[in-house]
């Protein structure tokens, strides 16, 4: 098969077509990746933010048709459309015995590049091939585990259905899992990505009436507006923490959200939100990345939660159908966050866009 590869980090993605697939094992799954989307999670493992063994098959969110499973799935059959998610849901594990599917325990081995039994089913020239996420969208097959697959409607079109396997879950989750956003809040988002603009309208679904987005692009900004946004704050040119006081009679947000990642950025989100306000972390940091903010003055006398938010707190079974049905009813927009349509061989261009921030998801088109 054809598939986008990183063949080692900090060096440009190469297209190889000579990639052999193995067929799945017992618990596995064949898939037709027919869409994938280009998140920033893998320009990270490009960048090495998050490290993974090279050389590897990115991509972590996309939608498929079943081909062909493995000894003992019983959860899908061929011929189903499903969406791929990227955190694994067992339903046996002791997190998801406690409502933390977002943490499955059966999640442990994706550091190792391979499949939920440590081994990969891909090989390019003779040699072993990673897949990232036990997925590995960004190819036009994936062997992955059951447990990695949502089963869903036909009638969903698979590039829609795609942004459901991490951006759409992660931003909309975390306003809507995650966070604690009342009627009426006052909120405020630090970057406006894919992610990002997902964590808006999901503050708008939950009923927040005034959401603050905050980037250094304009074009990012102007996105925002469109997903819910009712104020906007060029980074680059006013001070988001003093810009965001003013709000909420002057104490600041209820709620805020940071989604890029960085220690200053997390820093203005915690100071940009009112006592006993909450911070959400989504963006993904670099492992060496640290805060430094007074414990007496930001948590004990102010009283300020600060909560990670890891695939926006979802159970993908349960989250899946619900946001499809928020789509159906006109509340969530999936359609206009496809920017770009492409195919495979244009995914480095795809990272280009994404790091100048004129996109809010480049969606490969595979086949």
């Amino acid at each position: 098969m054809k598939a986008a590869v990183l063949p080692a980090v900090d060096t440009p993605i190469e297209v190889r077509d000579d990639i052999e697939v193995a067929a799945p094992g017992p618990g596995e799954v064949r898939v037709r990746v027919a869409a994938s989307g280009v998140c920033h999670s893998d320009l990270s493992v490009q960048n090495g933010t998050i490290r993974l063994p090279t050389p590897i098959v990115l991509g972590h969110e996309g939608a498929g048709v079943v081909e062909e499973v493995g000894e003992g799935v019983s959860t899908v059959a061929v011929g189903d459309h499903v969406v791929l998610t990227f955190v694994p849901a067992c339903g046996e594990c002791h997190m998801c015995l406690h409502h933390q599917s977002y943490l499955c325990e059966r999640a442990s081995l994706q550091v190792s590049g391979g499949l939920a039994d440590g081994t990969t089913r891909l090989t390019s020239g003779g040699a072993a091939l990673h897949q990232m996420a036990y997925l590995g969208t960004f190819g036009e097959q994936a062997i992955v585990p059951a447990i990695s697959l949502v089963k869903i409607p036909e009638s969903v079109p698979l590039e829609v259905a795609a942004l459901l396997g991490c951006g759409v879950l992660t931003g909309v989750g975390a306003a809507l899992n995650t966070a604690t956003i009342a009627p009426g809040d006052t909120v405020v988002v630090f970057g406006c990505g894919g992610v990002g603009l997902n964590v808006i309208q999901g503050a708008r679904i939950a009923g927040a009436t005034t959401i603050i987005a905050v980037d250094q692009f304009a074009s990012k900004l102007d996105l925002a507006r469109s997903f819910g946004a009712t104020h906007t704050i060029d980074s680059t040119e006013e001070d988001p923490v003093s810009a965001v006081a003013v709000h909420n009679e002057g104490r600041g947000a209820d709620v805020a959200f940071e989604v890029v990642g960085l220690g200053p950025v997390i820093e203005q989100a915690i100071k940009a939100v009112r006592s006993g306000g909450e911070v959400v972390l989504v963006g993904v940091p670099r492992m060496d990345v640290v805060i430094n903010l007074n414990v007496a003055f930001t948590w004990l006398y102010q009283a300020k939660k600060i909560s990670g938010c890891w695939y926006g707190s979802s159970n993908v079974h349960e989250d899946v159908p619900k946001l499809l049905d928020l789509w159906e009813r006109g509340e969530l927009q999936l359609e206009d966050l496809i920017s770009k349509e492409i195919t495979v061989d244009q995914v480095n261009e795809a990272f280009a866009d994404m790091q100048a921030g004129t996109v809010a998801r480049s969606v490969i088109r595979h086949g």
